[in-house]
């Protein structure tokens, strides 16, 4: 799975002659065979995930998230290699990629569970691991919804954007609207409306098993509906957004759970949390802690 802009040449040369060494086969998208080798096969999208053993990730977190969304009927593990600026799901840079493959084959990894929200967007279902938004388009009004639990109706919003997500995406669009950061060991859907005018004004969470409706108001400005970052609807003006919460809906691949978790606290403290000097001096690879541990003190 490539990301699909940046060039991702050395990468894919990395796989590709790592499997014509341990006789693997690739596959690619049918639409990416032009950024391959002709040793990679290439098949419809949708029958990726489907034949693939693992799935491989080039990319950010939003490739990872379509690797993850083409693989939802059918899960399968998902290697994420790093090309991207402030990655929360991948875990793998490319110099160390040909020995995290022969970890692969050998199954020598862990699988780290995501749920995603699976949506009946006006008729359409949809799936995302991060996050379903609502956004009103400039200079058209506000988002006015009103929100339903279980088929209850709790109350109404009138905002910019109206930002659902799981635990993986507290971290994405709803934190930068002001949501709070939800640990991925916890099952969650967040509500959080962002620069709300009326109405609901604070983050609402909600369990997993409750069903969540948001409904179009007659006076509502005309919203695109965003899945992961992705625009599925350009300028809808009724209907509603069904949503419900689905456990063990992807598969990511974790070598080192551990390291991964203090390299994103890391990455967390970049968006403002505090951190402490002797957390950071801890994240520093071991030869560069050791060198500044040796130097005298000035």
């Amino acid at each position: 799975m490539l990301h699909p802009t940046r060039d991702v040449s050395e990468v894919v040369g990395i796989i590709e002659r790592w499997a014509a060494r341990h006789r693997k086969t690739l596959m690619v998208r049918a639409e990416d065979a032009h950024r391959v080798p002709h040793s990679v096969e290439p098949v419809p999208a949708s029958e990726v995930a489907v034949r693939a053993d693992a799935l491989i990730s080039i990319g950010g977190d939003g490739t990872m998230l379509g690797a993850l969304r083409s693989a939802v009927r059918n899960p399968k593990p998902v290697l994420g290699v790093h090309l991207g600026r402030l990655g929360f799901l991948v875990e793998v840079e490319p110099p160390d990629l040909p020995a995290a493959l022969d970890r692969l084959v050998a199954h020598d990894f862990t699988v780290e569970s995501h749920a995603c929200l699976a949506c009946d967007v006006c008729g359409d279902d949809v799936v995302a691991f991060n996050d379903v938004a609502l956004v009103r388009q400039p200079g058209s009004g506000f988002v006015t919804a009103t929100l339903a639990v279980d088929g209850r109706r709790y109350g109404y919003y009138r905002c910019d954007a109206l930002v659902i997500s799981t635990p993986t995406g507290s971290t994405a669009y709803s934190y930068a609207a002001g949501g709070p950061l939800v640990s991925p060991a916890v099952d969650a859907v967040v509500v959080t409306p962002s620069a709300p005018m009326a109405g609901i004004s604070r983050s609402v969470v909600l369990a997993p098993e409750e069903s969540i409706r948001l409904e179009l108001q007659p006076n509502s400005a005309a919203v695109a509906v965003e899945m992961d970052g992705l625009v599925i609807r350009d300028a809808a003006t009724e209907g509603a957004v069904d949503i419900s919460y689905r456990r063990d809906a992807g598969l990511v691949v974790r070598f080192d759970p551990g390291r991964y978790r203090e390299r994103n606290q890391l990455k967390l403290s970049l968006l403002d949390l505090p951190f402490l000097p002797d957390q950071l001096r801890e994240l520093l690879p071991d030869e560069v802690r050791q060198q500044r541990e040796l130097q005298p003190p000035c």
